[in-house]
């Protein structure tokens, strides 16, 4: 798919409800959307960005010899 045919809308002005800089530039460059109260959605281009992202540092765990783990949703709070 090419990038023009992706549906999304820049913003010209910051979100009332986006207090840091970087929350900002990604709601006013459509890279996530607000659902509800701490209820996020990525856009496609922020998915991807998001996938590039964990590709990298996937590689570097690998690299470092660690081994990934994913918990479930819910966490209990005694692990922490």
């Amino acid at each position: 798919m090419k990038t023009s045919q992706i549906p999304f809308r820049t913003l010209r002005d910051s979100p009332s409800e986006a207090i840091i800089s970087s929350h900002q530039l990604m709601m006013r460059a459509d890279l996530i959307r607000k659902l509800g109260n701490g209820l996020y959605t990525y856009m496609p281009l922020g998915l991807r960005a998001y996938r590039k992202l964990e590709k990298i540092i996937k590689e570097e765990i690998e690299a470092s010899g660690a081994m990934e783990f994913k918990p479930t949703v819910i966490v209990p709070g005694d692990i922490w």
